[in-house]
C-alpha cells in the first residue's frame, strides 16, 4: 500500500508540484519517495510514489516503475492477491520478470491484454495510472469497490491527482467552494463518500470499477470513463443449504488465504464478533497451530462497552495472546484527537470511533504490524445491521406476506438479538418522510436547496438490491475512506476478505433467508463458520461496534466546549451552513434525553461539531 501523485500540464514543472506532494503524502509510504516525468506530444506527464514496502522490499519493487522496453510506466497503491497466479500464466506466455512483486505483475499484466481484460483478471485492491506510451494514454484505474482511493482536478489544460484530497489542495495552491450537497448529505443524514464528489467542489473521485483514460494526443484534456465491473444481475443458483454453506466456506477461507500474502508481518483487527474472529481462526487454519497470530484488540476500562470477555474467549480457542489497546482517553483530550483524525481523513469523522481506529493503528505501528486483516463489509454482505431486519419485514409486507412478517419478527423477538437494539433516533432516516414526523430544520441558507438522497428501501427495491447500494455508495465507501485514512496514517495496510469480489458476486444475490434466518442476521455464515469458532462467538447475540460513552460525553464531560464551537462566529454557521438557534435548542433537547431514548440521534450532533473542527482545520484551502 502506498501513495500515488501525479500531474497532466503543458508546463515543464511536474517535479516541483510532485515534491509538494510528497510532503503531504508521506505518511502513505515513508519507505521511499520517487518520481518521474515525461514528455507526450505537448503535454508533461509527472508521475509520484510514496511507497510502503509490503511484496519485494527490495529495489526492484520501487516506483514509478518502467516496463521491460521502457514504453511504459505505472504508479500504483495497493495489492492484487493473485498475482502469483497471474505472473505464472505470463511466465507460460514469455515474459520475463526482475523482481518479486505484484506491481511488475500488473504492468506485464496490463500491457499484454489491456486494460479491461487485465482488470477482470485481478482480485485485490488498487488504483493506479499507467502511463501507456505506445498508445499515448494515461490511464487510471479503482478497485471493483473502490478500497483504495484516487482523487483528481480537472480544469482546462491542467490535471492532477492523488490518493488524498489535501494533497491535491496543496499541488494547486488554490482555493475552493465547499461542495454544499456532500455538506447537506453529511450534515442532515450522516452520509459520508456516497457519491463520486467530495467536499471541495471540483475535487472528485474516481468512481469505483472503473478505469479513465487521457488521451494525450488530443489538443484538450479530457478524461473518458468506463465501467468494468457490476455485480451480475443472476438468478439465485438453486443449491441446498448444505452446499452453499460449503460453498461460502471454501470463498471465503480462499479470500483469507490471498491476503495473507506479505513479505512484513501480518496480524487481524479482532472484535470478539463472528467476523473477525472467522478471519482469526481461518488464518491459523491456513498458517498452522504453531503460527504466533498477531490479533489486535480495542477494549474499554467501561464494562458497558468493553469487548474483553469475548475476545479472550476466542484469543483462549487459539492458544494466542492478543496485543489490548485501552481506549482511555479522557474527555479533554477528544478535541485534540478530532483535530487529528479530521486532518488525517480529510473530511469531517462520523464519530469518536474513528478516533479509536486512529490510536488502534498507532499500537499496530509501535508493534509492528504492517498489515492488519479487517472484518469491515461483513455487515452489508450479510445483512448485519439492525436496518435489513426493518427492511426485510417491509419487503415481504409488500408482498403481502404477513404471515412470515410476524413470524421473522417473533423469530428475532424470541432469540433477543436484534430488536432490542433497537432506536428510533438513528432508525427515522430510512423511514418515508410522512412516517418521520416533524424535526427542527438545521440548516444554513445555502443548504436550503440540497436534495436529500433515498436511504431507505424503494418502492421497486428488493432488499438484495439495497444490500449493493450500501456496498456502492451508502455504507461501505465511508467505512473504507476512514480506515484508510487512519491506517495510512500511522502506514498500516488494511486488508479485507469480506470485499472479495467472489464474495460479493455469490452471496448478494442469495435469498434473505439466507442470511436472516431463525431470529439470527448473518445465518449462512454463522453456519460456514461453525465448525471452527467457539459457540459463545459464533450465535453471539449482543455485537457491539467501536462503541464509546461519546453520547455522554456530548451531554455532560463535553458540554462547556461543545459550546464554544457553536459559539456566534463559528464557520458552520458565518458559511450559512448550519442555523445556529435551531442547533442549541436541539443540542439542549438532546442533552435532556436518557441514554438512546428519544428522537435526537447521537450523529445530529456530534455531525455539525465534526464540521465546525474540519472546516478550521481546512479553511485556509476554502474560498
Amino acid at each position: 500500500m502506498c501513495g500515488i501523485t501525479g500531474t497532466i500540464s503543458q508546463q515543464k514543472n511536474a517535479n516541483e508540484l510532485l515534491l509538494k506532494a510528497q510532503k503531504v503524502q508521506f505518511h502513505r509510504g515513508p519507505d521511499a519517495q520517487n518520481t518521474c516525468q515525461h514528455q507526450v506530444n505537448q503535454w508533461y506527464v509527472g508521475l509520484g510514489h510514496q511507497r510502503l514496502s509490503i511484496l519485494d522490499l527490495t529495489e526492484a519493487g520501487s516506483q514509478p516503475m518502467a516496463s521491460r522496453d521502457g514504453k511504459s510506466w505505472i504508479v500504483y497503491n495497493g495489492e492484487v492477491y493473485n498475482y502469483q497466479e497471474i505472473r505464472k500464466d505470463l511466465e507460460k506466455l514469455g515474459h520475463q520478470f526482475r523482481g518479486q512483486s505484484d506491481t511488475e505483475v500488473v504492468l506485464a499484466a496490463l500491457e499484454y491484454w489491456g486494460i479491461e481484460k487485465a482488470l477482470t483478471r485481478f482480485n485485490g485492491m488498487w488504483a493506479f495510472a499507467w502511463l501507456d506510451g505506445r498508445s499515448n494514454h494515461l490511464i487510471f484505474s479503482r478497485d471493483r469497490v473502490g478500497i483504495k482511493p484516487l482523487y483528481f482536478f480537472l480544469e482546462n489544460d491542467y490535471l492532477c491527482f492523488a490518493s488524498e484530497v489535501k494533497t491535491i489542495l496543496a499541488m494547486t495552491g488554490r482555493k475552493f467552494g465547499l461542495n454544499y450537497q456532500v455538506l447537506g448529505e453529511y450534515l442532515i443524514q450522516s452520509l459520508q463518500a456516497s457519491s463520486n464528489e467530495t467536499f471541495f467542489a471540483g475535487i472528485q473521485k474516481l468512481p469505483a470499477a472503473s478505469y479513465g483514460v487521457v488521451d494525450l494526443s488530443a489538443e484538450v484534456l479530457r478524461i473518458e470513463l468506463n465501467s468494468y465491473w457490476n455485480l451480475p444481475a443472476q438468478d439465485f443458483l438453486e443449491l441446498s443449504e448444505a452446499q452453499l454453506i460449503e460453498q461460502v466456506r471454501e470463498t471465503f477461507i480462499d479470500a483469507v488465504r490471498l491476503r495473507l500474502r506479505s513479505d512484513v508481518p501480518v496480524g487481524v483487527l479482532l472484535s470478539g464478533g463472528v467476523d473477525s474472529s472467522s478471519i482469526a481462526v481461518v488464518m491459523q487454519n491456513i498458517l498452522g497451530k504453531d503460527a504466533q497470530l498477531n490479533l489486535l484488540s480495542a477494549v474499554s476500562r467501561d464494562a458497558r462497552y468493553d469487548e474483553s470477555p469475548f475476545i479472550d474467549i476466542i484469543s483462549k480457542h487459539l492458544g494466542c495472546p492478543t496485543h489490548k489497546v485501552v481506549l482511555d482517553f479522557q474527555p479533554e483530550q477528544a478535541f485534540d484527537y478530532l483535530e487529528q483524525v479530521c486532518w488525517f481523513n480529510d473530511e469531517p469523522v462520523g464519530s469518536f470511533a474513528n478516533v479509536a481506529h486512529y490510536l488502534l493503528m498507532k499500537q499496530a505501528q509501535s508493534l509492528g504490524i504492517t498489515v492488519i486483516l479487517s472484518g469491515q463489509g461483513a455487515d452489508e454482505l450479510l445483512c448485519g445491521y439492525k436496518k435489513y431486519l426493518g427492511f426485510y419485514i417491509q419487503s415481504l409486507v409488500r408482498c403481502h406476506q404477513y404471515l412470515k412478517a410476524v413470524e421473522v419478527l417473533w423469530s428475532f423477538w424470541r432469540q433477543g438479538t436484534i430488536l432490542s437494539q433497537f432506536s428510533w433516533g438513528e432508525a427515522k432516516r430510512y423511514l418515508p418522510l410522512y412516517l418521520q414526523g416533524a424535526e427542527l430544520d438545521i440548516r444554513g441558507s445555502n443548504l436550503k436547496e440540497f436534495a436529500p438522497p433515498r436511504v431507505g428501501l424503494g418502492s421497486e427495491m428488493t432488499v438484495q438490491q439495497r444490500q449493493y447500494l450500501d456496498i456502492q455508495r451508502f455504507s461501505v465507501p465511508s467505512l473504507l475512506h476512514y480506515e484508510d485514512r487512519m491506517s495510512m496514517a500511522y502506514s498500516r495496510e488494511i486488508r479485507v476478505p469480506f470485499l472479495d469480489y467472489r464474495l460479493l458476486e455469490s452471496l448478494i444475490p442469495i435469498p434473505i433467508d439466507m442470511k436472516m434466518n431463525k431470529g439470527w442476521t448473518k445465518y449462512i455464515f454463522r453456519k460456514s463458520m461453525e465448525p471452527y469458532l467457539p459457540t459463545q462467538i459464533t450465535w453471539r447475540k449482543d455485537k457491539q461496534g467501536f462503541v464509546n460513552p461519546q453520547g455522554e460525553w456530548l451531554k455532560k464531560d463535553l458540554k462547556k466546549e461543545v459550546i464554544n464551537y457553536f459559539c456566534e462566529d463559528s464557520l458552520i454557521f458565518t458559511k450559512g451552513l448550519v442555523n445556529r438557534n435551531n442547533l442549541l435548542f436541539k443540542y439542549e433537547a438532546y442533552c435532556k434525553q436518557k441514554g438512546k431514548q428519544g428522537s435526537i440521534w447521537l450523529k445530529e450532533i456530534f455531525n455539525p461539531l465534526a464540521l465546525e473542527i474540519w472546516l478550521r482545520k481546512f479553511d485556509t484551502f476554502i474560498l
